[in-house]
């Protein structure tokens, strides 16, 4: 069985939030200190991160399973959103942490 089109979409929105909630966190946020490196932010920057690989792995092994960790991953990037926007300056990572919900969410569906 192919891929749809949104499965596609969502496994690079996965992959590239993936990339930009660990790149940020490892160099902005750590550079940055303070609040940046808050345990609790921090945890849920990388948990993000990784939860986002899952999700995108268990998409290209086209296993039903993915509607899980999509619905995982909507969620916790839903949070890293709201976390990062709280303490501010990681429009970026905001950004692209509330396309990814958005395409995850659709996946659980």
């Amino acid at each position: 069985m192919a891929q749809s089109e949104d499965m596609t979409r969502c496994i690079d929105l996965c992959m590239s939030c993936y990339r930009t909630c660990l790149g940020t966190a490892m160099n902005h946020c750590l550079e940055t200190g303070g609040k940046h490196v808050e345990p609790k932010h921090f945890r849920l920057m990388i948990a993000c991160a990784e939860m986002c690989r899952t999700a995108a792995h268990f998409m290209l092994i086209n296993t039903p399973h993915h509607r899980h960790t999509c619905a995982e991953c909507a969620e916790i990037c839903s949070e890293c959103a709201e976390d990062c926007e709280r303490i501010g300056g990681m429009d970026e990572c905001v950004a692209m942490c509330r396309s990814c919900a958005q395409s995850c969410r659709a996946m659980a569906a």
